[in-house]
């Protein structure tokens, strides 16, 4: 069961779809596909000369947050991996399957077209890890559901105890995070950005519309023009490691 490449989905509600979509082709230097989905709901972040891995999604409330879509080569067999490991699904379309960890994380399986081309940095910065944020009695179930999963790749502690990280093969673009909250609720799930210079992508986020939520040692968590949260983090943008 070959996962083939990642999507990071940028779930924003329908009121702010439009100002999601300006501000994050503005950060990754991409241009927007055409409206797909039933009711127009999806557009793809284009890049030139690499394939695209960030997609935005219009949504009902709550507000949103973030998702990973796995682009693999058996859909099927995939989900029926997952629902056997404690998750469960949610929609089942047969070319696309959405479903639910234990946790209560949501995420999708589609088939996988080829993709290989990695967008490169962009100005220092790149999108490249979407963190789920877990109640602290459902995270060590997170953990283990997460890194039986995605088999093929390394699953290992963070630089902090709440923090575990599953990281992907080298090529595929997003990878994941897993957050151990304070506080029991639902999952959910938020963007991150590798940055050369935290300080300089900060001040350029901020220009193009975004607001300073909250600042902390390696990561600064910031609100984009749509209302979603997401952090800039002080890992390498071109591996993705923490920098030490």
């Amino acid at each position: 069961m070959r996962i083939g490449w990642t999507y990071a989905f940028i779930d924003r509600p329908r009121e702010t779809f439009g100002a999601a979509c300006d501000f994050w082709t503005a950060v990754t230097d991409t241009r927007l596909s055409e409206l797909h989905g039933e009711h127009d709901e999806f557009v793809t972040l284009l890049p030139d000369g690499a394939d695209a891995c960030v997609k935005v999604q219009a949504v009902g409330p709550p507000s949103g947050g973030a998702h990973i879509d796995f682009c693999v080569d058996d859909v099927p067999e995939f989900a029926a991996a997952a629902v056997r490991l404690g998750a469960s699904v949610v929609t089942d379309l047969g070319s696309l399957v959405v479903l639910r960890s234990p946790g209560g994380q949501l995420f999708c399986a589609d088939p996988w077209r080829g993709q290989s081309s990695r967008p490169d940095v962009v100005r220092g910065s790149r999108l490249d890890q979407v963190c789920v944020d877990v109640a602290p009695s459902a995270f060590d179930t997170e953990v283990a559901f997460w890194s039986a999963l995605l088999a093929d790749w390394e699953s290992l502690p963070g630089a902090l105890p709440e923090f575990h990280v599953v990281e992907p093969p080298p090529g595929l673009p997003v990878r994941l995070l897993l957050q151990r909250l304070d506080e029991e609720r639902p999952a959910s799930a938020h963007l991150d950005l590798a940055c050369a210079d935290v300080a300089a992508t900060r001040a350029r986020h901020e220009e193009l519309g975004a607001a300073f939520v909250a600042g902390f040692s390696g990561w600064t968590v910031m609100r984009d023009p749509a209302g979603g949260t997401y952090c800039l983090t002080t890992r390498d943008p071109v591996s993705g490691a923490a920098r030490v």
